[in-house]
C-alpha cells in the first residue's frame, strides 16, 4: 500500500501564489509517475499536471505557464501555482502510479487539499 499526504492548500487572492506538497510513504517498489488533479464543485476531476519517473511533465492547457510541477526525489512531488485565478478554486488531489508487491501497478490518491482563490 501507498499513502499520499498533501499539504499547502489555503485561501489566496487572485494573482497570488501557493505551493502544494505531496509525500508518499508505504511499500512501493517503484513510483512511476506522480501528479495533481483537481475537482471543483459540480465538475469532474481533471488532470492539472503530472511528472514521470524520468522527469517528463504534462500540464493542462489552463495552467500552462502558471503552474510548475516538480519532484525532489522519488516520493515527493510539488505543485508551484502562480498567477492564481478564481477558476483555480478546487480540491486538489495528489496521485501516484505505484508498483507494489501486493497490488501490482495501481493508482493511489491523497485525501485532497482545498485551494480557494478570491477575486
Amino acid at each position: 500500500q501507498v499513502q499520499l499526504v498533501e499539504s499547502g492548500g489555503g485561501l489566496v487572492q487572485a494573482g497570488g501564489s501557493l505551493r502544494l506538497s505531496c509525500a508518499a510513504s508505504g511499500s512501493a517498489l517503484r513510483i512511476n509517475s506522480m501528479g495533481w488533479y483537481r475537482q471543483a464543485p459540480g465538475k469532474q476531476r481533471e488532470l492539472v499536471a503530472d511528472i514521470s519517473i524520468l522527469g517528463a511533465t504534462n500540464y493542462a492547457d489552463s495552467v500552462k505557464g502558471r503552474f510548475i510541477i516538480f519532484r525532489t526525489d522519488a516520493k515527493n512531488v510539488y505543485l508551484q501555482m502562480n498567477s492564481l485565478e478564481p477558476e483555480d478554486t478546487a480540491v486538489y488531489y495528489c496521485n501516484a502510479l505505484a508498483l507494489t508487491r501486493d497490488t501490482g501497478l495501481y493508482n493511489y490518491w491523497g485525501q485532497g487539499t482545498q485551494v480557494t482563490v478570491s477575486s
